[in-house]
């Protein structure tokens, strides 16, 4: 149950946004516990985004989990979205910002979790 919100001031086509969406299921066992199954990914292009007062190409990455995750994974997650943004995007890594957010409860199915 990971949720991925992907916003980016570029514009995307939607060939781009299947590869994301791809690629972020590829990275989301770098989580332990947590697979492409389970995963909704959220993609929001053409933003208007600003970062450190101009509005060069940047882009926001939140990813939302159920419990608590490895601080070792949680980098290494990261590490890995930065290079697959820039590889996929030309995105520069010091226009890019990630959070996780890690939940205790979480519903789904009908039911809180």
């Amino acid at each position: 149950m990971p949720y991925i919100a992907f916003s980016t001031s570029l514009e995307l086509s939607l060939p781009q946004k299947e590869k994301l969406k791809s690629e972020f299921g590829r990275l989301i066992p770098l989580i332990p516990g947590k697979a492409e199954a389970d995963l909704q990914v959220d993609i929001s292009s053409g933003r208007v985004m600003y970062m450190a007062g101009t509005e060069e190409s940047s882009a926001f990455v939140e990813l939302r989990i159920l419990n608590k995750a490895d601080m070792e994974a949680k980098k290494r997650f990261t590490q890995e979205t930065f290079a697959m943004l820039h590889r996929e995007l030309q995105l520069s890594k010091d226009r890019i910002y990630l959070n996780i957010i890690e939940f205790e409860h979480w519903g789904y199915g009908g039911d809180l979790h």
